[in-house]
């Protein structure tokens, strides 16, 4: 055999092989379009696979609806950030806008989603919008109190240095 027939074979070989990975790759292609991109394969595959955990994650500010009743118009911005806490969103080209968005999901897919956007004028409170509104006063639940429990203080009895040695040897003290 000489050198051109080994090439030659190589070649006759490499003529299949690039086929068959030129064709694979264009099957694994509209696989893909069908299943989405790969950054979307990823997650679900490992959102099914077993023994995996993922936690729950919450994103942005979770504001809750007694938060929002005690918001009133003509409050300042300080009055609502204390309220609300610092917005999520501060918009550059709104600067009297401050939104407030929140998720809540398992993994990398979240299930609850809510939106709160507050409007100023002249640095005063005037419109709220998104998922919660403020409640007329008749329809606010009463803010709880928090139960208070009464403990009295625990006194050690008092024993004996041979007494508490008994003890710790399992042996009972008759008296």
């Amino acid at each position: 055999m000489t050198p051109n027939d080994n090439q030659l074979r190589m070649h006759k070989l490499l003529i299949p092989c690039i086929l068959l990975l030129a064709g694979g790759c264009s099957s694994v292609g509209k696989g893909l379009d069908s299943l989405g991109s790969v950054t979307e394969i990823i997650p679900r595959a490992l959102d099914k696979a077993p023994l995996i955990y993922r936690p729950t994650i919450l994103q942005g500010n979770m504001v809750t609806q007694a938060q929002v009743n005690k918001l009133k118009p003509g409050m300042s911005r300080r009055q609502v950030q204390f309220i609300l806490g610092s917005p999520t969103l501060k918009d550059a080209f709104h600067r009297d806008r401050w939104d407030y968005p929140f998720t809540q999901g398992v993994g990398s897919h979240p299930s609850e989603y809510r939106y709160l956007s507050v409007f100023f004028k002249d640095d005063r409170l005037v419109r709220i919008t998104g998922d919660y509104h403020p409640q007329p006063a008749d329809q606010q639940k009463p803010a709880q109190k928090p139960a208070v429990v009464s403990v009295p203080d625990w006194q050690p009895e008092n024993k004996s240095l041979l007494g508490r040695a008994m003890e710790t040897l399992g042996i009972k003290d008759s008296e």
